[in-house]
């Protein structure tokens, strides 16, 4: 992981889909354990802090981190045009991973919503609704990704503004059957962005079912929104009892401070 990832001391180291490359069927293995490194990233449109769109930095942010699955928020993807417009398939071409699409509305054109990156084969994937009281249209993406003889269940999110919102939000993916339903017999992810300001019922609500990558407990600091001085903790990572935490951390690398107005969330994960 690269310096200016805080947290890894001592490591210097429309539902679409899509798929590029072969990806890597290979688990990587930390102190003899099955390891998975997860990276939540609301994107801001590819729309940097000097209001630049630039995909490639995103592109190069995620190379520091050398992820196995990634959660993007707020991509949008305008097919026709130059590669980098279609900001999905860039950043899926550039790593060489295959990729998920679930658009929630239009933006100038082009398809806007929540975007899974993985190097393992998408089994399947689905476009959940989470849009609430007449508000923005909002999306839980859904994606089922191979690992060898397992499947992992990814459900990334991106919440709305308001208070009201988010507490429908929360409650939708577990009162509709979106996280909890007898179809998902794998290890469940759900993270995001969930707006939630101040810890409330957003976080109530997912910790009633799943554990959560403690960002209090593991970082000295821990917020991550706005990138370059960040005082909000916006972006977290859920998981079930099926998977462990064994490390943590928020990427604040030059590169990171400037390619959107959030900063990555890494989580790494092994299988229990």
């Amino acid at each position: 992981m690269p310096p200016g990832t805080e947290g890894f001391p001592g490591l210097t180291q429309r539902a679409s889909i899509g798929t590029v490359g072969s990806g890597r069927l290979l688990l990587q293995m930390r102190n003899s354990v099955p390891s998975l490194r997860i990276v939540t990233y609301n994107v801001h449109k590819c729309r940097g802090m000097d209001r630049r769109v630039r995909p490639e930095r995103i592109v190069q942010v995620l190379r520091e981190l050398r992820p196995d699955i990634v959660a993007l928020q707020e991509v949008v993807s305008l097919e026709g045009g130059s590669r980098e417009e279609d900001q999905a398939r860039f950043v899926a071409e550039e790593l060489g991973f295959h990729f998920a699409f679930g658009e929630n509305r239009l933006h100038k054109g082009g398809r806007y919503g929540n975007v899974v990156l993985t190097r393992f084969p998408i089994q399947s994937y689905q476009n959940y609704d989470i849009s609430a009281g007449g508000r923005e249209r909002r999306g839980c993406l859904r994606t089922d990704v191979r690992l060898n003889n397992a499947t992992l269940h990814i459900f990334n999110v991106h919440f709305g503004t308001r208070f009201f919102e988010q507490r429908k939000q929360a409650r939708k993916l577990f009162d509709e059957g979106i996280v909890v339903n007898d179809e998902l017999h794998g290890p469940r992810i759900v993270l995001g962005d969930f707006n939630e300001w101040l810890r409330g019922s957003v976080t109530s609500t997912l910790s009633a079912h799943l554990y959560k990558a403690n960002v209090r407990l593991h970082l000295k600091k821990s917020r991550t929104f706005p990138g370059r001085f960040p005082i909000f903790r916006l972006d977290h990572i859920y998981f079930d009892r099926k998977l462990r935490l064994k490390r943590l951390a928020r990427h604040r690398s030059q590169t990171a401070l400037v390619a959107s107005d959030h900063l990555p969330l890494v989580a790494d994960l092994s299988l229990n």
